[in-house]
């Protein structure tokens, strides 16, 4: 008998209008565990061809749970969303807070994947004893708000709506897929293959299952272990539950790294009107919790127009505020508000309306916005999330607009294989460049292994930000150990006080087998190389692992990036040739010979 998971995965043909239940091996959870792993799994047994367009389709939609998804386990409420992303053309996985993921695994099912592509809109529902899949063709139009609140009155009690707004309807290729009217499923544009299959929004209905735990006492102790461990860190104990993640503007631009105007700068004379400080004072409203977390991040504020919603979280201040140069946290709010309603991610909006400002400053195309002119953006939102008129271009991100417009352009396109980078200035923090190269979904901080909790947080210990040696290893490393967390599947800031040690303690507990750290981060290496073979596959080599030529240039008076240098060190590290491919022997040792 398993344990922790249920052995079962959902599939939904959408086209076909028939549901079946697969029931994977033991072997696929002891490799892969659940989240991000079993969904890239997945998606290599369900993707037809492997290679094909992300909007086919033969692209599968897969949405996983964890084995420690529902039980007393800290942070374990989320859950993971995988597929091909239209932007980066990557495989991609995205995760999401809230309750979707503790609602889907209170349904007896580890994994929803949906084939196929319906020929008029629809949206699924699934509780533990229903499966439909039902007329949306009265939603096709309306925001994720309308969205919820239409579906939550028809669906009375406690339900989870996941959903798309007309960002992913009208094929905006950073469309997120938004979790009861707030969080998101974001980056990568997945809310753009929803809408290319005609799903408006997917009804979970909290089943009565509760997870299967082997040894429940000893999980008991070791959840109060965790829990010790986030109430003794300050980060956890402290920052996040009294400011939510806006701490991390604060932190982020001490230390000079924070990119200011599309990383033309790290100087804003006006950060303290939109810091932790501001957002207390002058938006806040109260904070909120995902599922089964202790921390409480979340932020519920109110905008310029007294409309009250979640957020905005630190990344979305950022892309929203200084990267274009505006320091109204009323007014930033309110663009985060709007996104979420039209279901947009934050980071890509303002990392293409940032390139379209330079665009129009340095007289290469006239995009008609400028630094600073925050009054034309709830209107620059408004086109790129129904298609019109300058939203043509817009919508379809940065590095898409800028091969459109010519090499010039491509200079300040701040991307990496399509993604818009985060709020890590990698000139000052070295890590970063070869965690933005590297990371399998394009420019992420997150899984490219978000360096920056070392060079910047110092967790679990400080490391110099300016170095350059030996950043190729701590990447690698930090990248495993991400993957591993991502598949479990809890928070990344839960991680940064509980560790990887705790961490196998608690699957121990949960499932009945023994784990260890060093296995733990085994299995992370193992779904990090399976990842990075299928974008081999999918046309990607050691020439995309790069950063966009400005961040090379204009070092801000810093040390020049050597990125060569540091790939090298990683290739090197993660037994992968230096071309970036990995070698026999490590796709032997990790057993994924079955997948080349």
């Amino acid at each position: 008998m398993l344990y922790g998971n249920w052995g079962k995965i959902l599939e939904i043909d959408v086209k076909r209008k028939i549901t079946r239940i697969v029931k994977p091996s033991e072997e696929i959870y002891d490799k892969f565990l659940g989240g991000r792993g079993l969904g890239v799994y997945l998606y290599t047994q369900y993707a037809s061809p492997l290679n094909g367009y992300a909007l086919s389709e033969g692209n599968p939609i897969i949405i996983t749970t964890g084995p420690l998804t529902g039980t007393p386990v800290p942070t374990a409420g989320r859950a993971a969303m995988t597929s091909r992303s239209p932007l980066t053309g990557t495989i991609f996985t995205s995760s999401s807070g809230g309750i979707s993921g503790a609602s889907l695994k209170f349904t007896g099912y580890d994994a929803l994947v949906i084939i196929g592509k319906s020929e008029k809109p629809v949206y699924i529902y699934i509780s533990d004893n229903e499966i439909g899949i039902e007329d949306a063709t009265a939603l096709w139009g309306k925001n994720t708000i309308e969205t919820t609140q239409n579906l939550k009155e028809k669906y009375s009690g406690y339900s989870s709506i996941i959903s798309i707004g007309p960002a992913g309807e009208n094929q905006v290729l950073f469309a997120s897929v938004i979790t009861d009217g707030a969080r998101g499923f974001g980056r990568g544009g997945l809310g753009t293959v929803w809408g290319y299959k005609n799903i408006k929004a997917l009804v979970i209905k909290k089943g009565r299952k509760k997870p299967r735990i082997k040894d429940k006492e000893k999980l008991k102790n070791v959840v109060y272990e965790a829990n010790k461990s986030i109430k003794q860190n300050p980060v956890t104990s402290k920052a996040l539950p009294e400011l939510g993640s806006s701490f991390m503007l604060d932190v982020v631009y001490f230390d000079r790294a924070l990119p200011v105007k599309n990383f033309s700068d790290n100087r804003f004379p006006t950060i303290d009107r939109i810091g932790s400080t501001a957002l207390q004072e002058e938006i806040f409203e109260n904070s909120i919790s995902c599922w089964g977390c202790p921390i409480s991040c979340g932020r519920i504020c109110h905008d310029n127009e007294d409309k009250v919603s979640e957020g905005p979280e630190f990344e979305t201040i950022w892309a929203l505020g200084p990267n274009l140069g505006i320091d109204d946290l009323v007014f930033i709010q309110k663009a985060n508000r709007l996104a979420n309603e039209y279901g947009l991610d934050t980071i890509s909006l303002g990392g293409v309306i940032a390139f379209a400002m330079e665009a129009t400053e340095r007289g290469i195309l006239d995009f008609g916005v400028k630094f600073g002119e925050k009054e034309k953006i709830p209107d620059l939102i408004k086109k790129i999330a129904k298609n019109n008129g300058i939203g043509q271009d817009l919508k379809t991100g940065t590095g898409n607009l800028a091969r459109k417009i010519g090499k010039k352009a491509s200079y300040f396109a701040i991307n990496v294989k399509g993604l818009e980078l985060a709020a890590y200035d990698p000139r000052i923090i070295k890590g970063m460049a070869v965690g933005y190269a590297t990371s399998n979904r394009g420019g992420c901080h997150l899984h490219g292994g978000y360096s920056a909790g070392s060079e910047i947080l110092g967790l679990p210990r400080r490391v110099d930000p300016a170095l350059q040696i030996s950043k190729g290893t701590l990447v690698a490393k930090r990248q495993n150990d991400s993957a591993a967390v991502d598949s479990l599947i809890v928070c990344q800031f839960a991680s940064m006080a509980v560790s990887l040690e705790i961490w196998s303690r608690i699957l121990t507990a949960v499932s009945g087998k023994q784990y260890s750290a060093k296995r733990l981060s085994q299995i992370g290496e193992r779904i990090h190389n399976l990842e990075r073979i299928i974008n081999l596959k999918l046309g990607f080599t050691r020439k995309d692992d790069s950063l966009p030529p400005k961040l090379i240039e204009e070092h801000l008076g810093e040390e020049k990036i050597e990125l060569d240098v540091m790939l090298d060190e990683y290739y090197e590290f993660r037994g992968w040739s230096r071309e970036g491919i990995p070698t026999e022997k490590k796709v032997l040792e990790l057993e994924l010979n079955n997948f080349l």
